[in-house]
């Protein structure tokens, strides 16, 4: 059977305990066509010593600072040379068979992308967009469950880094400017785990759904309707609002 060239990218930054098992379940795939790409943000915790150790099948390791997980990302994105381009942030992990299936779709559809089954808080499935106009909830995950071709990547853009939630941009210019063509993998075909703790976790509530608005409004959504959305999701979960001001 082809296959594609698969580029899997991987960002880090003072990651030591939980690197070694992301690189080895990109390495442990047995992926014949594989590129895989690490951008490092200059750790200092022994992280690179951890990446060293693979180097001989690693593609490409920067080492160096950055402005931050999304300039990490567009960096791997820039130096990728992939058909198909799929994201694995340190900690998270792929479950054996992923990049094979991931190949089986784009070969056996007319995929621009695809979102597989993810391991989270709970099992995350499936894809939605016409929610995307209301909710931002209508796909699984960027990191494990996210896979896009290359050549449509580059025709939506970079990641923009002015946001926190860049990827959220990203997929709302994706499904309704440029209307790609994607779908879901099967609810059992999970692709792997994702690790809590996270870059989003991180990120107060408050300044979330202010970076929610700013994507909508940038996307040129009513501003009216916008706010609406704001204040509904305020009503639905107060107390996490009221907790997130008392920490601003």
């Amino acid at each position: 059977m082809e296959k594609n060239k698969i580029t899997i990218i991987t960002v880090v930054k003072n990651s030591f305990s939980t690197i070694e098992k992301t690189i080895k379940s990109v390495l442990d795939q047995g992926y014949e066509n594989l590129e895989y790409i690490i951008i490092d943000g200059k750790s200092n915790d022994g992280t690179l010593s951890k990446i060293e150790k693979y180097k001989n099948n690693i593609s490409v390791i920067i080492s160096e600072k950055d402005g931050g997980i999304w300039d990490a990302m567009n960096k791997g994105i820039k130096l990728s040379k992939g058909d198909i381009i799929g994201f694995l942030n340190s900690g998270d992990v792929y479950f054996p068979g992923t990049l094979n299936l991931v190949n089986n779709y784009f070969l056996k559809n007319n995929l621009d992308f695809l979102f597989g089954t993810v391991e989270k808080y709970k099992l995350m499935h499936g894809y939605s967009p016409w929610k995307v106009s209301w909710s931002f909830g209508f796909y699984t995950s960027h990191s494990i469950g996210f896979f896009i071709k290359r050549t449509r990547h580059l025709e939506v853009g970079f990641y923009d880094e002015s946001f926190l939630s860049a990827d959220l941009d990203f997929f709302y210019k994706m499904i309704k400017n440029f209307k790609l063509k994607g779908k879901s993998s099967k609810k059992d075909e999970i692709f792997g785990k994702f690790e809590s703790g996270g870059f989003s976790s991180k990120v107060n509530y408050i300044d979330h759904l202010k970076d929610l608005n700013q994507i909508r409004i940038k996307n040129n959504q009513n501003m009216i309707f916008v706010y609406l959305l704001f204040i509904l999701k305020i009503i639905k979960k107060p107390i996490k609002f009221l907790k997130a001001l008392n920490m601003s």
